[in-house]
């Protein structure tokens, strides 16, 4: 299990796995708005992480300059960039 710590957004943790094929899988987030970061994890179960971050990146939460899907982005870039 990987862990990230988010900054700027309601989310204090974000935990995934990443499969050896590169799919995503076990997003968990500790914080924030319940039922839409659940949605977030469902939503990306089994994609693969290129897709994600791509899809994920740059979305902002209203005045903020990142959002939690940009920070699970931000997670799933550095992880890539530390394992892969």
């Amino acid at each position: 299990m990987n862990t990230y710590r988010p900054r700027g957004v309601c989310s204090q943790n974000i935990q995934f796995d990443v499969a050896e094929d590169g799919t995503i899988h076990h997003v968990s987030f500790m914080g924030g708005c319940n039922g839409n970061l659940q949605g977030i994890g469902a939503l990306v179960e089994g994609m693969e992480l290129e897709e994600a971050i791509r899809r994920l990146s740059g979305i902002k939460c209203g005045w903020k300059e990142t959002s939690c899907p940009d920070q699970l982005a931000q997670a799933l870039a550095k992880y890539r960039e530390e394992h892969l």
